[in-house]
């Protein structure tokens, strides 16, 4: 599939999904599959930006104590994505700092929360397999197992 199908394909999905209570479109695919290039892509059809999570994130975290992290990093992300969002969309890359178990948060239950006021496109940093979401493997501390349920995953096929 071209690029251009698939930033079709993905803007149709993000059409679809604005009826629904959870307005959250995964994007999925390994390491290098073009998940980022296509979220920019996106971005710029839209003339918007995306945020990456991490840095915006990690740069309000940093100033703070361990516990006021594990505490204010829900309420600073929330802040953040309001500052990123246009209308009624927001773009999310590079979650991975969510993962973090010093923050005690469910990074999927976090972006179905954005979700439900604004459509959201995220890339998310693991991978699909066997019908399941996963990040990380089985044993590290930062592996989250997810079921599909109210979700709108958007596979990708490596751009080529």
């Amino acid at each position: 599939m071209t690029d251009a199908a698939m930033l079709e394909q993905l803007e149709q999905r993000i059409n679809e999904v604005g009826a629904l209570q959870t307005k959250l479109v995964l994007l999925i695919g390994r390491p290098g599959s073009g998940k980022s290039a296509l979220i920019g892509a996106l971005a710029k059809q839209h003339d918007i930006r995306v945020m990456n999570v991490g840095a915006a994130l990690g740069r309000q975290l940093a100033a703070m104590s361990q516990r006021q992290r594990a505490l204010q990093a829900n309420v600073v992300l929330r802040d953040l994505a309001d500052e990123h969002a246009e209308g009624d969309l927001l773009l999310l890359d590079n979650l991975e700092l969510l993962f973090d178990r010093s923050l005690k948060l469910d990074p999927l239950d976090l972006l179905k929360r954005h979700a439900h006021g604004r459509r959201v496109v995220a890339v998310w940093p693991g991978e699909l397999r066997e019908g399941r979401l996963v990040y990380a493997e089985m044993g590290h501390p930062e592996y989250q197992d997810y079921g599909l349920d109210g979700l709108v995953p958007f596979e990708i096929e490596s751009l080529g």
